[in-house]
Parts: C-alpha cells; structure tokens; sequence
C-alpha cells in the first residue's frame, strides 16, 4: 500500500517557467547566473561534446581555472550519443531517452556547502513547485569497503528539513553516492533526491519477488536532482586527501522535473516536446490513432531534430568523423524515420522551425543562426534521398548472405562500407538489422572506421594532458603564496608594449624546479609579468628573447608562451648565452615586426569572416581558424565550392574594407551582453564572463567578434590582402588560405616580375598578355588539330597500303604504323574489320618514346578461341608491359619500344597454337 499523499500543487508549470524559477531562485541566494556553455567543449579535447553541466567548471575543479565569482546556477545544453554514456539505441523507443537534453545546476566554488545546497534544494523542490515532501526521499554515501567515513552530515541535514520524512534517508555504497571525476583528481560524496511516481508507474508489477524501491528496478522511483560535494582529492585507488576548499556541484534533468510538475508519464508529453509531435503530425496529415501507432518514429524526429538544431546553431556541420558524423548521422536517422511513416520529401527544417521557436527565446543562438540550421537540414536530407533506397538494398543483400552462411550478425566491416558507400550511418544498418532480428558488429564498425580515417592521412592525436600540471601547479601556489605573483598569477597585458622587465620568479628544466640554466639547456621561465601572446583562438603565440638586465649578461631565445595552469605563463625557449637564475632582473621583448604581421592577419580574418557572410550568406560561419605570421587560414560552413566570381567578390570587399581604414574598437564587457548585440563568437572556444568585444567601423560596425587577439588599430595597416586557395576541409566545411601585408606585397611583386618577363618573351605589352595568349593558344589548337588530321592519314595511307596474310585458315595483320597514338590505331583496326568480315589485326606504334599495342579480333574467331585481351597481353611481354581489354579489341603499353617488331612477330604462332 502506497502511503497518503499530500495534495498536489495546483500550479502547472511551463518548461520556460520552470527554467527560469530554477535561475531565479538561486540568483536571489547570491548565484551568478551563467549561461548556457556550447554543445562543443571549449578547450577540451577529451569531450566530443558537452555532457555534463560541470563541463564549463571542470577547470575550476582541477585548479587551472578561477571565476569572478563564486556561486553559480545555470542551465546547460548536453549532448549524450557517444562513449560510456551513448543511450541512442532507447531514443524514442522508451519515454526518457534523448540524445540532447538540458542540465539545471547550481555550483559553489569553496563558498557554502552541504547545509545550504540541501536546504535549498528542500526549499525549491517543495516550497517553489510544490512537490509533495512525502514522496521525496535523499540517498547518502556508506562505503561498503569502508575506507571512506559515511556521510551522517548530509544525512543529519536532510533530517532537519520541515516535513522529510525521516525513514527518507537511505544509504548506498560508491557506484551509486560517490562522485569522481577521473582516477585520481577531485572527489565527494553525493546526495540523490528520488521522487515517488506512485505504484502505477512500476513497470515490473506482478513479477514474483519484486519490490519497488530506490535505486530498484522499476520506473516508480525517479531520480531528480544530484547533490555533488567535493571534498578530497583521490590521490590512488586507497588514498584520498581532504581539498583546500570544498566545493559544490548539482545537476538536475530538466526534461524530468519538467515531466513531474506537469504530471505527466513520458517526458514526450511535456511542452517541451509536445510542439514538435504536433508538427510532425501536421506534416503527416495522422490522426491520433495513427499518432499513437507510429510513436517511436515521432518521438526520434521530434529529439532528433530537436537536438540537430542546436548542434548546428553551435557551428557543427554533418560530416564523416567525430561530431559532424554525429550530426550527420541523426539527421539521417531522424530522415529514415520520416520515410516510415510516409514523409518522402526533406521535412527536417520544419521541425526545426518550431524548435527555434519554442527555444529561440532562452537560447538566443538559434534565431541568429535559423538560415544556416535550415538549409544545413534541407541540404543533407536531400543528399542521404539520393542514397538511401540503394543503401537499403544494399543491406537487405548482405542480410542474404549472412543467412545463407547461418549467420545472423551484419559485419563490422559490411556495416563501415554502407558508411562510406551508400551514406548509412551505423546506427541506421543497427535499426535495420535489429527490425530484421539480426546484430551488428559495432566494434569491428569502428575499427574499419579508424583504419580508414588513418588511411586517410587524419590520424594526428589528441593533444595530451601536460605531465608537469602538478609541478606548475605548485610553483603557481608558492609564487602566490610568497606575494611574488598576485592573486590573478602572472600580469598578463599583450596588447600594451612589446617589453615587460622583472625578476626571474622561476626557471623549469624538463621536470623539476631549477634555481641556474646554462647555455645550450632548454628552460621554461616565469616571470611576474609579460607581453608574449598566449596562443589562443587560432592566433600563434610570439616569439622573441628574454635577457639580463644589469650586472648579469645572459639570453633566452624564446620559441612560445603558454599557461598549462591559469595564471602560470611560461616563456619556452633555449638559452643561448650565460647562466640565467632565480632572482636575475630580465628584460622580456617580442619580435615586433612578427607581431605586427600576425596583427594585420588577425584583423583581415575579421575582415574576411564578415565579407563571406555579406557574400555567401549568413550560414557561412567560422568553424575554426590559424593566425601566423606568414598567412592566415580561415575555416566555414558552406555546402559547397565558392566560384571564381565569389572569391574574387570576397577579395575586393576585404580590400575595400582595408582602405575604407576602419578604426578597431576593443571594449570589455559582459560576455552575454556582447552575444546580445550581436557579436560572433567562435564554437568550441572558452570565454570567461567579462569578454574581449572587437569591432571594426564606428558609424556602422563592418565587424563584431568577442577575440582575445592582438590587431592593428586601423585596417588600413593590413595593406594588400590575397586570397591564395579555397577548398575543402571535411563536408560543409570550405577552407580560404590567404595573405596580408608584407606577404602579400613579396608575392604581388613577385607575380608582377613573371608577368613582365612574359610581356617581354611575347614582345607584348603587360595589359595585353591575356589576348595574346589566348590567340597562341587557339592558334596551337588549329595545328594540332591539322597535325592530327595529316598524321591519321598518313597512318591510313600506310595501313591500306599493307596486305594481310593467312595462318591457319585465318586472315592476320600486324604492322608498326609509325607516328600513330592510340586512338589512330583503334580506328585503323575498325578500318581492317570492316574491309575483312573475319580475320586477326595486331598494330603497334612509339608514342612519347614509349611502345603501344592495339589488337583486333573479329567477332566469329571469338567462337574459335582467338582473343584480342589474350593477344596483347602475350605481345606485351616482349616490350616489357602489359594490358588487356575485350575479346574483340584490347590496348597494351611497355617500357622497351626497340622490341616493337618483336611483339608483332608474335601474332602468326599465336593464331596457329589458340586454334590447335
């Protein structure tokens, strides 16, 4: 029996109500509410999307990274369709599943803790939405090995809470109440908050033995919000440290809160999708029997589609590998579906429609990028129609096979060519295999994946944690700690002088803390101030060296400038005189001239980012970038190539723009403020809450990026401004290489030479140089064209003056035709065939130095044996080659043309031995 409940709330809450509640009750308590973090991790390279609300804190939480403040609530978008947490196979096959989903969290760093998050919690669960407090129950951390103390204060906690129930709090070992990270690093225990559903929603009634409970194996228990508090630092699988400070860290299924403040069983049933099941059913035309029929395909679109319209509004294109494919293949997956339930036509952009407008509001991104999420949907729709019939039945063949062999699995390798081939991710051949009652080797798919991607040249690593991170993390603590550095770490200013001057604070020589260097030695050097760009955002970092200054007499050549720990600059570099040490006053100076050529890059990167958009449209965003002195490399989305008349169109608007001598405007200001005006920022960066706002015109701005890089105050610094390439990088991803500057004026005068030497070769003037060689050119074309003709007479003068002979009952002919290519010598062996109704033709010729053969049998001798693939290729053997081609008429080439006649010599024994 199911105890008495409380009345329920009368208030139904809206999605939008209840993600704005969340925020706005913890702001009241003191939190800084912080947005949403993108769908690619900015900086992360272990995460192929965000799948966590901690995501955007991790650094905090390993102590490379501050905040400005100290309590934060959020509300993150999350993406779940790969690794340990890849749940795509239940997506709309059950009510809970989706691929992205959205994660309410608040956070404390070293601020309150256990007391205030669960009071809170209480306080916002029961009081706010009104959930029944007797339905709630919290679960707390006993180690079952014993190593680790229980956590009575959370218990304890949770018992003082205003009408919980105190046979509520229930106890579990590590798998369920112990959060890590990674195998060592920060650690805590949890407190879950479950939520009674009632015994209707147990999916497991009736069978014997069963009892409903938390953490059980039914449905009725629901897990709602996760209560994280990190307090030790594991330092090996039995050893753990309490932290210096402890933190806080929530996360709460907004799809599932959402489901039970609206009383509903399936977070399908939600206003958060309900708009896109109602699209869908519009599309189709269904009424609601049918709806309710065919809900599995509804309910994909509707998360597929859902989920495809936030990657693409975070600048993730469908593509082949890592998280375009993952974008790709839920377009496709979501297209399939579509088919099934008898819409034929692309339709996924509709769908779209109505996620940006019932999301548009929180999440700002989606309105700005509408076109490109509309026509990035229409487009790979279109291109997976143009496939998907034959990929099907291509399945549906090797489904055969497997059943003629007594197999019942599709392999992985079968799986990867329906991939690579017919456009079939493999998470629709595992749909379809599983419709047909087969399996799919999943791990031989992405073994054949990762050979072909290897194959392919994209086998560049993953960038690997820095082994020093403890040491630089010590050296930055003791730094702080005996005031050399201040709280912020190193002064950190590379827009303000090319020079800083200080102590030497620290000097690192492959592992460990030094106090000298000497010459020859490579050294990483900390200083309590610098000029030398961090690389970041695509920009390289300086270079430049670090001297002694005054007494001493020392220098370090320096390569790069990084910050493995926030706050730790290290110059890298290699001394290349004296002995620098710990306590020497040293003079750090960048190569201006180097700098300067990476600031007019820079800028022109703005430049072209913006005249791309003007040109191809506002879809045309950038998805990645290189800044180097020497050039600069620019990625965007686009489907398809750029014509000449484009680039040529983008060129001039970048070079208009630069003699337009736009004035730069840096301001710092709040990051959603700068997004809220309409600033571009790039996906998979990190941005801080304060942020570098770069805008380029003042009347009107002509650019408006967040950057952290360096740029020329005026563009009219960049000088000349050339595009060199534009290509390909992966599928809807186009590359532009291009050039500034002192580059760009070396090949402008350099292409300016070769064009005078060639008006001075033509006798021409410059500006005439195309029309003259055009006129060469057709003039070149006309005696080809009357050197072909004389030559392909000349062969049949020769060839009609020749007479075959008879072997074996069998008219034959070879003959050397001198000065004859290929296509002279087929025709001449038409010319035999049908001048002669039977009968054997071998021809051979020297083209470029090198021998060709051209055999000839016509068709009632294919009866006897007689084979033109065979004959050439006996024949080529003489001249050191081979060939082949139809029984009736086959090519051979070789290497030795002084063995021609011998080759021919061939055909008279060959005709006599074939029709023994």
């Amino acid at each position: 029996m199911s105890k008495k409940r409380e009345k329920k709330s009368p208030v139904k809450w809206t999605g939008a109500d209840t993600r704005q509640s969340f925020l706005e009750f913890f702001a009241q308590r003191g939190h800084t509410i912080v947005p949403s973090a993108s769908l690619v991790p900015g900086g992360d390279q272990t995460l192929l999307f965000t799948n966590a609300g901690m995501v955007q804190f991790k650094d905090v939480f390993l102590g490379s990274g501050t905040r400005p403040y100290v309590r934060a609530v959020d509300c993150q978008k999350c993406m779940r369709v790969a690794g340990k947490h890849n749940d795509l196979e239940d997506v709309g096959r059950d009510d809970t599943h989706h691929t992205f989903f959205e994660m309410l969290g608040n956070w404390s760093f070293g601020d309150y803790y256990k007391k205030e998050a669960i009071t809170w919690a209480w306080e916002l669960l029961t009081e706010v939405w009104g959930l029944p407090k007797d339905r709630l129950y919290a679960t707390c951390f006993e180690d079952e090995m014993g190593e680790i103390p229980r956590d009575d204060e959370a218990a304890g906690i949770w018992l003082e809470q205003p009408g919980f129930h105190p046979d509520h709090v229930l106890f579990f070992g590590r798998q369920d109440n112990f959060w890590e990270m990674a195998d060592t690093g920060p650690c805590g225990p949890d407190s879950e908050i479950h939520f009674d559903r009632g015994p209707e929603y147990c999916n497991m009634q009736g069978l014997k033995d069963h009892e409903c409970a938390v953490n059980g194996d039914c449905q009725r228990y629901l897990e709602l919000w996760n209560l994280v508090f990190i307090q030790y630092n594991r330092i090996s699988p039995h050893e753990l440290e309490p932290l210096p400070a402890k933190h806080v860290d929530t996360g709460m299924g907004f799809e599932r809160i959402v489901s039970v403040l609206q009383d509903v069983d399936s977070n399908y049933k939600t206003d958060l999708f309900t708009p896109l099941l109602d699209t869908v059913q519009r599309l189709t035309g269904d009424d609601e029997k049918t709806r309710r029929q065919n809900l599995t395909p509804y309910r994909v679109i509707a998360d597929h589609g859902r989920a495809a319209s936030f990657l693409i509004a975070d600048g993730v294109v469908p593509g082949n590998v890592g998280r375009n494919y993952v974008c790709r293949m839920i377009i496709r997956r979501a297209s399939r579906f579509g088919g099934m339930i008898g819409l034929d036509e692309p339709f996924l952009h509709e769908i779209a429609q109505t996620v940006i407008a019932c999301y548009g509001d929180f999440y700002p991104e989606l309105e700005r990028n509408k076109a490109a999420i509309l026509q990035t949907l229409n487009e790979e729709e279109r291109r997976f129609h143009r496939t998907i019939d034959v990929g099907v039945a291509h399945f549906m063949t090797l489904m055969e096979q497997a059943q003629s062999s007594d197999s019942k699995t599709i392999s992985g390798q079968s799986a990867f060519d329906l991939y690579a081939t017919y456009g079939l991710p493999f998470e629709i051949t595992r749909d379809l295999a599983v419709e047909h009652g087969f399996t799919t080797d999943e791990a031989g798919f992405y073994t054949a994946m990762e050979q072909h991607r290897l194959a392919s040249g994209d086998g560049s690593g993953k960038d690997q944690t820095d082994e020093n991170i403890d040491l630089y993390r010590q050296i930055l603590e003791d730094l702080q700690s005996s005031k050399a550095l201040g709280p912020a770490g190193v002064d950190y200013d590379p827009y303000a002088s090319i020079q800083s001057q200080g102590d030497v604070l620290a000097l690192i020589r492959g592992d460990e803390r030094v106090q000298s260097v000497r010459e020859g030695e490579r050294v990483e050097v900390v200083l309590p101030e610098t000029s030398f760009y961090v690389e970041s955002g695509g920009q390289v970092t300086d270079t430049g060296e670090i001297s002694a200054v005054d007494g001493a007499s020392w220098e370090i050549e320096i390569e790069r400038a990084r910050e493995p720990v926030k706050g730790l600059i290290l110059h890298e570099g290699k001394v290349v005189r004296g002995n620098p040490q710990v306590g020497d006053l040293a003079r750090a100076s960048i190569d201006a001239d180097r700098r300067l050529d990476i600031m007019r890059n820079h800028t022109a990167t703005h430049l072209l980012h913006a005249a791309l958009r003007e040109v191809l449209g506002e879809h045309a965003r950038q998805a990645g970038s290189l800044v180097a002195p020497d050039h600069l490399r620019f990625d965007f989305t686009h489907p398809e190539a750029m014509t000449p008349d484009e680039i040529q169109l983008v060129q001039e608007k970048v070079s208009e723009a630069i003699l337009a001598n736009y004035k730069l405007t840096v301001v710092h200001k709040s990051r959603q403020e700068a997004i809220d005006e309409g600033a571009m920022a790039l996906f998979g960066e990190t941005y801080g809450e304060v942020v570098r706002t770069v805008s380029i015109g003042e009347d009107e701005r002509h650019s408006y990026e967040l950057c952290g890089g360096t740029h020329v105050d005026e563009t009219g610094i960049i000088g000349p401004f050339l595009v060199l390439s534009e290509g390909s990088v992966a599928a809807g991803i186009r590359r532009i290489e291009a050039v500034t500057g002192r580059k760009a004026q070396s090949i402008i005068d350099e292409r300016l030479r070769i064009l005078q030497d060639v008006a001075a070769v033509l006798d021409s003037p410059i500006e005439e140089i195309d029309t003259r060689i055009r006129n060469l050119l057709a003039e070149r074309d006309r005696l080809e064209r009357e050197r072909s003709t004389y030559l392909s007479q000349q062969a049949i003068d020769a060839f009609d003056s020749l007479e075959p002979q008879e072997y074996a009952g069998v008219r034959v002919l070879s003959a050397m035709i001198p000065d004859a290519d290929a296509e002279i010598l087929r025709q001449l062996t038409d010319r035999f065939r049908d001048k002669y109704d039977s009968g054997v033709v071998l021809l051979g010729s020297i083209v470029d130095g090198r021998p060709i053969l051209v055999a000839a049998v016509s068709a009632d001798l294919v009866t006897r044996n007689l084979n033109a693939s065979k004959l050439v290729k006996l024949a080529a053997k003489a001249i050191g080659g081979g060939g082949g081609g139809k029984a009736t008429l086959a090519q051979a080439g070789g290497k030795d043309a002084s063995k021609l006649n011998e080759a021919l010599d061939v055909l008279p024994n060959w005709v006599e031995s074939e029709l023994q």
